[in-house]
């Protein structure tokens, strides 16, 4: 049967975790399924948001919080978002100004070393500039609904820090971060590569803690549409997702990785330059500007440890961030409405059909586990990553409020930002 639409506009944010995309679209993949793919750079979120709604784009490479959000009316009007496919996981780092750096030396010299004692260090330092009259530090997130947003106040309170008293943040978009560290405008970012290692190898900025060192699975964008469009497009969606993943395939395979950082380099996509991006592709960045390259610590994942399967365990998961920083009300009829924004019933189908094995369940426990494990309730079993979080606590979705209850550092319940 024919495609319902073949040219399909699709908005990107500049950004490593946009290669399925940027590879599916150089390499062909888009074409053999009959489709003509327009991938259209965006200046932020907030604008690939609004576009999405207002029908200027098909599709788009998206936060995966953000289409939470979207859909259940949180930081703007409702718009039935589906996610049918993530696009990554791990990429982002916490990054701080080098003078931060150097202060929290002063407080801790081997602090830097261990995420938690530099985020306790980080409290000691706010303390210090209150007694002080200094005004607080000021960390960039890419958007209030984003996993950066939460991996940032996670390290935070983790140290003690109250995210929303002891620090100021604010947003910025992400091709934006380097040269707001360099002014001295923010403190710090958290930010998805290749933004992090840009500001290291500048010697502007030290990073303190990777996702993939936060929670080792750590989930981040997907490939959003609204559900209307879905709907009137069944088999243009699934065209796109097939060739979608087998751009993630590709762009996991190791021996491709040099070309990827030469595709993203370009204008068209990232436009960093490629040694910048090679240093979240083929390894992990530097710490500092002294430090070698890192070991490669699965810095960014775009389609091993079952990578693109929208888990709505992810989706409420995000849920229970929003509710804990008080930007969603504890309201247990959210739950269902969050997990249904992740589509993992239309993911199958096209995985079937590109022969990548696919989990046979929805949810599953995020953070429960130390070393690496296989996931067997799938055709063939999926290898999977250590999952454990930061703190040691571990998200079983059976029990979510309980899960939220659990914080000692948070936004007071039921009091929305």
């Amino acid at each position: 049967m024919s495609l319902e639409k073949t040219h399909v506009d699709l908005g990107f944010i500049p950004l490593t975790d946009c290669a399925p995309l940027a590879a599916a679209k150089t390499l062909g993949f888009y074409e053999e399924e009959g489709l003509d793919v327009s991938l259209i750079a965006q200046a932020s979120w907030a604008n690939v948001r609004d576009r999405l709604a207002a029908g200027l784009l098909d599709g788009a490479h998206m936060l995966g919080p953000m289409a939470v959000a979207q859909s259940l009316g949180l930081g703007s009007d409702a718009t039935a978002i589906i996610a049918p496919m993530a696009l990554n996981l791990n990429g982002s780092a916490i990054t701080v100004s080098t003078a931060v750096a150097d202060r929290l030396r002063q407080l801790d010299p081997d602090g830097m070393a261990a995420p938690r004692r530099s985020a306790e260090g980080l409290a000691r330092l706010a303390a210090a500039r209150r007694a002080e009259g200094l005004p607080p530090l000021t960390f960039a997130v890419v958007f209030p609904y984003s996993i950066h947003n939460y991996q940032l106040r996670y390290w935070l309170a983790a140290g003690g820090v109250r995210p929303d008293h002891d620090v100021r943040l604010t947003v910025v978009p992400p091709p934006r971060m380097v040269e707001k560290l360099a002014a001295g405008e923010i403190d710090g970012f958290c930010v998805t590569a290749p933004w992090n290692g840009l500001a290291v190898r500048r010697g502007i900025g030290e990073i303190v803690l990777f996702a993939s060192d936060w929670w080792g699975a750590t989930p981040d964008k997907v490939l959003g549409v609204t559900n209307n469009w879905a709907e009137e497009n069944p088999r243009t969606l699934q065209a796109i997702l097939r060739a979608t993943l087998r751009g993630a395939a590709w762009c996991d395979e190791p021996e491709n990785r040099p070309t990827l950082a030469s595709i993203l380099a370009q204008p068209a996509y990232v436009g960093a330059p490629e040694a910048a991006l090679r240093l979240s592709l083929l390894g992990s960045p530097p710490l500092t500007q002294a430090a070698p390259v890192g070991p490669e610590r699965d810095y960014i994942v775009f389609n091993r440890y079952a990578a693109n399967f929208p888990w709505r365990s992810h989706a409420l998961w995000f849920l229970s961030q929003m509710q804990r920083w008080g930007q969603a009300p504890r309201d247990p009829a959210l739950e269902p409405a969050a997990a249904a924004v992740y589509r993992p019933d239309l993911y199958r189908t096209a995985a079937a059909a590109v022969g990548q094995a696919a989990p046979r369940v929805d949810l599953k426990v995020e953070g429960a586990h130390a070393e690496p494990w296989i996931l067997g309730d799938t055709p063939s079993s999926l290898a999977m990553p250590a999952d454990r979080l930061l703190d040691g606590r571990a998200f079983d979705p059976a029990d979510f409020a309980g899960y939220v209850d659990g914080f000692e550092v948070g936004h007071p319940a039921g009091t929305p930002d």
